[in-house]
């Protein structure tokens, strides 16, 4: 019963709005309320929808957006979209604090939704964008809590998963901020060869 839950769930997160999913006794019923019908899913494809391979996963997601009932991939944002995304994520924390955004982060970034993995291309280009936008601001001007919340919001909002940590180092006492997606960080975790360690990780909210 818990994993048909937790299967169903991950399915709603993938369907567009105007989509609703409900359990059936063989697998699930897909309304459309946009189109006015209804569609079937074997409770296997269900479960791979939960639990499958990134493709299986990303198989049966295509065949969902074939039908109109989940979203296409979001177009990546421009550069100048990603700096200001930097200069108001670093205002809000400058007015706000640091912790405050952090706990504002399971609204700007919603728990993501596609079944297909980050790409490291995908992640290089928003990390190399972001250290850009970051060193060519005066504002902003490479501050790390910035720049990790930034790729971090952008990252979930487009449907990807990425962890935000907050990490620490002994001597001499200092704290560092950064986000790992694909194997990448942005910025990176270990700035000028410091090695920090994570002592706040936040990923996907209800997983």
């Amino acid at each position: 019963m818990t994993e048909d839950t937790h299967a169903l769930a991950a399915m709603a997160r993938l369907l567009s709005p105007h989509c609703r999913v409900t359990r059936m006794s063989d697998g699930a019923l897909i309304a459309d309320w946009k189109r006015t019908r209804f569609l079937g899913m074997a409770a296997a494809d269900v479960r791979k929808l939960a639990e499958g391979s990134p493709e299986e996963r990303a198989e049966l997601l295509g065949a969902l957006r074939s039908a109109g009932c989940a979203t296409g991939r979001p177009a990546p944002r421009s550069d100048p979209a990603i700096g200001t995304w930097l200069r108001g994520v670093h205002l809000l924390i400058r007015t706000a604090g640091f912790g405050l955004v952090l706990r504002l982060l399971a609204l700007a970034a919603p728990g993501y939704t596609r079944a297909d993995t980050p790409s490291a291309d995908e992640v290089a280009r928003l990390k190399q964008a972001v250290r850009t936008q970051s060193r060519g601001s005066w504002l902003v001007n490479g501050d790390c809590k910035s720049e990790a919340v930034t790729a971090f919001v952008l990252l979930r909002r487009s449907g990807l998963e990425a962890v935000l940590h907050v990490g620490v180092r002994e001597h001499p006492f200092a704290m560092h901020a950064w986000t790992e997606a694909a194997g990448l960080c942005i910025p990176d975790s270990d700035p000028r060869g410091h090695a920090f360690a994570s002592v706040l990780a936040v990923g996907c909210w209800g997983r």
